[in-house]
């Protein structure tokens, strides 16, 4: 079978790529992986629903085979221009959107801001830290917070990027940071998301700065009120083995119009390569007409 086509679009300057499933008569789906992750995140999913849908799969800026940020700044609002540019050159509305953690965090930003631009959205624990927890961060004083990100950023200049001498060595690195992974998923993860040096040895393709969040964020009141807008059925996905809070539990899925939680035993944060074949017949079910 054929695999996806590389393709590029630019914005604020960057050149951002995209992997394009084929089937353009289809309606569009597009998938947005995480933090540090890359778009063949999504091959196994997309494999599985490319005959129904016009697959379209970006790397965010700073990831996989986009380019960096300039300067080293990523913030939320810079990813949602990223994804709003890539719908705009597609000219597919509206869309359905499944998304992964950082990826889920900005469909769920853009759906709230474009709410007429989306059909369905499947959001994989993107709906940030529990509420204690952001609440202390927006919370801090701004000199606190400033401190605190001019601090990381420095740390992160001098960070020299990890370099492993094996694909196979960054696989197994891959599967102690997330047990639930098989080592064909590692594999693949690893071979779509390193970069070879000259002295042979390999790196991950993510920028550094990355890792650290902007100072400056919307406060529980701001996201609310944003998941508020949001006016196309929306599923969040949780697994039960991860960190993320339980948005009915601490009462986050009341924002929202019309949104349902399904919580997947035996998965952690990467409910998608988890729990795969349990979460392709959920997303098919839920995104069908």
């Amino acid at each position: 079978m054929v695999g996806p086509s590389s393709q590029f679009y630019i914005s604020q300057r960057l050149r951002l790529h995209y992997l394009n499933w084929g089937n353009e008569d289809k309606p569009p789906l597009v998938l947005i992986h995480g933090g540090r992750d890359h778009a063949h995140n999504w091959d196994w999913v997309a494999n599985a629903l490319r005959h129904d849908y016009h697959i379209v799969a970006p790397d965010l800026r700073g990831h996989g085979d986009s380019e960096w940020a300039i300067g080293g700044m990523y913030a939320i609002t810079d990813f949602v221009l990223d994804i709003a540019q890539l719908l705009e050159a597609l000219d597919r509305f509206p869309v359905r959107i499944v998304a992964h953690s950082l990826g889920a965090n900005i469909a769920l930003h853009y759906t709230g801001f474009y709410p007429d631009n989306v059909h369905k959205l499947v959001a994989i624990e993107g709906m940030g830290p529990p509420p204690r927890v952001l609440s202390d961060r927006v919370n801090a004083a701004v000199d606190e917070r400033m401190r605190g990100w001019v601090g990381n950023m420095q740390k992160l200049a001098g960070r020299q990027p990890r370099r492993y001498p094996s694909l196979d060595a960054a696989a197994e690195r891959m599967q102690e940071v997330n047990s639930f992974l098989s080592p064909e998923q590692a594999r693949h993860l690893t071979v779509n998301g390193m970069a070879r040096n000259e002295d042979g040895t390999y790196t991950w393709k993510f920028d550094n700065y990355v890792r650290s969040f902007p100072p400056y964020r919307y406060d529980e009141e701001e996201l609310r009120s944003i998941w508020g807008r949001i006016a196309c059925p929306t599923l969040l996905v949780r697994g039960t083995e991860s960190w993320a809070s339980d948005p009915v539990e601490d009462g986050r899925i009341e924002a929202f119009q019309n949104a349902e939680l399904r919580n997947f035993e035996g998965a952690g944060h990467w409910v998608h390569h988890d729990q795969l074949d349990e979460f392709v017949a959920a997303a098919r079910a839920f995104l069908a007409d």
